[in-house]
């Protein structure tokens, strides 16, 4: 009988991003031959007191950061018990391993899974990102018993066949294990073949996984992997600390990309096999090709047809190129704007453009004719209300289909995480908790917690409307009876306004949707 392995994926309900580490992790494992369950909790109506009935994608509707959408018949709530499932679930599959995969704010949920087993479960081991940067802390959890630092593919494979087999894996690259006297056994890391991965397995996931609102629409979209890592260093991301510790631990660089005939084979399996309605490109920076590899990439897609999402920076942006992502099926595109003050965002956030470098790029992108978001943050350390009120003032030069404001969030592994420990306001054995169910985490005195999240909500407000209604629009910020009558008149006016126009519904008009100048 096969090893049987339960992977776990705490998530938000609207976090309907499919996580394509899990499907990889099950396909690497069926192709040994064991066996695999995967236990979800993405579209659970309530995950706990903790969560109670957060919705990340009706929040980013609600604060006018993405426009309202119907989600079609295949997606249903799930209004049971998660912890009362998972016992269930677990109890009867009765897994040799339990796979739990998470994110620092999801992590707490995950260990509240776990712990409904009780002093019965098997052996646990926990990856991700969280796992990588936080190792010590996470194996503090009596529910943890090893940690996978880095990539999991193989570390994941090599421990089910030496369990399988009773042996001994304590020596496993990337796994740090807790001995039975406490002490932990750190092994090397090292980086996986991308190359030698399987397709991603589908068949772990429930129907609803494969759908996710874009620009107003739900498609049946997919997950494609070009790159892993990041060539840039911005301080609220871990990407500079996991290029650091490859580069350190094994002297190679962590940027790299999957072969052309992969990358292929990966994309006619979503169009032909899954059916796929639109894809998404899930690189940190999507232009991270070296010279001549994006028209490699134009070439290939050319035959794939389907309408795609990508993020990337705004120096990679000219004007034949971007004609090019357009031709090809580009529908709609993400940036990190992040902060609107020059100097603060080159000092703290470290992301050294002009603002007028910024506004022309975009208006680049605008002539291409390619819909695209904004993403900014506020809340950082050392900012204030004053500096926060820049970054609003520069998306108004910038003619987006969409923009985000997002609470800073000090995740283990980002450089300004140590700063956040410096100045007092975490401790370093502290785990961050999710922004859309609690908002800014951090209570600076220069810059208060309601002053953050009274920004956040009404970010979109100030950059539309004129500085004329600024006055009026500062006290929708307020968390009061009028504040919120204040809020919902402006959001009415705002949707009337702005997002009167009907949501694409086709990759012809997708790939033509209106930019936002005309929208306004």
């Amino acid at each position: 009988m096969s090893l049987k392995v339960l992977l776990v994926y705490p998530n938000l309900r609207g976090m309907n991003m499919l996580p394509p580490a899990v499907g990889l992790m099950s396909a690497v494992l069926k192709r040994s031959g064991f066996e695999v369950q995967l236990f979800d909790t993405t579209y659970y109506e309530r995950l706990g007191d903790d969560h109670a009935e957060a919705d990340s994608d009706q929040m980013k509707v609600n604060k006018l950061m993405a426009r309202p959408f119907k989600m079609p018949k295949e997606v249903t709530v799930k209004k049971t018990d998660v912890f009362e499932d998972f016992k269930k679930e677990a109890g009867a599959f009765s897994p040799d391993l339990i796979a739990l995969s998470a994110t620092e704010d999801m992590f707490l949920l995950g260990i509240k899974l776990i712990r409904t087993l009780g002093k019965s479960r098997p052996v646990t081991v926990l990856g991700g990102v969280f796992a990588t940067f936080a190792p010590k802390l996470a194996l503090g959890f009596p529910e943890i018993d090893i940690v996978c630092k880095g990539e999991g593919e193989d570390a994941l494979n090599t421990l089910c066949h030496r369990l399988e087999k009773k042996q001994s894996y304590d020596d496993i690259p990337n796994l740090w294990v807790k001995k039975p006297d406490g002490s932990i056994k750190i092994n090397p890391t090292k980086m996986v073949d991308m190359d030698a991965l399987p397709l991603i397995d589908m068949s772990i996931f429930e129907e609803a996984r494969f759908y996710r609102p874009m620009g107003g629409r739900v498609w049946r979209m997919f997950p494609v992997e070009t790159h892993r890592g990041c060539p840039y260093t911005c301080t609220f991301c871990n990407s500079p600390s996991q290029m650091k510790m490859y580069q350190e631990e094994e002297g190679k660089s962590y940027l790299r990309r999957k072969s052309f005939e992969n990358m292929r084979r990966e994309l006619m399996f979503y169009k032909d096999v899954m059916k796929a309605e639109y894809l998404y490109f899930w690189a940190d920076t999507f232009f991270s090709w070296k010279e001549g590899e994006f028209d490699q990439f134009a070439e290939i897609y050319e035959d794939i047809r389907l309408p795609f999402w990508c993020q990337t920076r705004v120096e990679t942006v000219n004007a034949k190129r971007f004609k090019r992502l357009k031709d090809i099926g580009c529908a709609r595109i993400s940036f990190g704007l992040e902060h609107g003050n020059e100097q603060f965002r080159k000092d703290v956030v470290k992301r050294p453009y002009t603002n007028d470098v910024l506004v022309n790029k975009l208006h680049l992108v605008n002539d291409a004719g390619i819909p695209f978001s904004v993403n900014n943050i506020i809340g950082f350390p050392h900012e204030t209300y004053e500096l926060a009120m820049d970054t609003v003032r520069i998306n108004k030069h910038i003619d987006a289909a969409d923009r985000n404001a997002y609470a800073f969030t000090p995740f283990a592994g980002t450089p300004l995480r140590d700063e956040i420990n410096r100045l007092g306001y975490l401790k370093e054995s502290d785990i961050v908790h999710s922004i859309f169910v609690n908002g800014s985490l951090l209570d600076m005195p220069q810059f208060p917690r309601q002053q953050i999240n009274g920004l956040l909500k009404t970010f979109n407000l100030y950059v539309k409307f004129p500085e004329s209604s600024w006055p009026e629009i500062r006290k929708a910020e307020q968390e009061t009876p009028e504040g919120q009558r204040v809020y919902e008149k402006f959001r009415q006016e705002f949707m009337e306004k702005f997002w009167s126009a009907a949501p694409s519904s086709s990759f012809e008009e997708a790939n033509n949707a209106p930019t936002a100048s005309s929208l306004n």
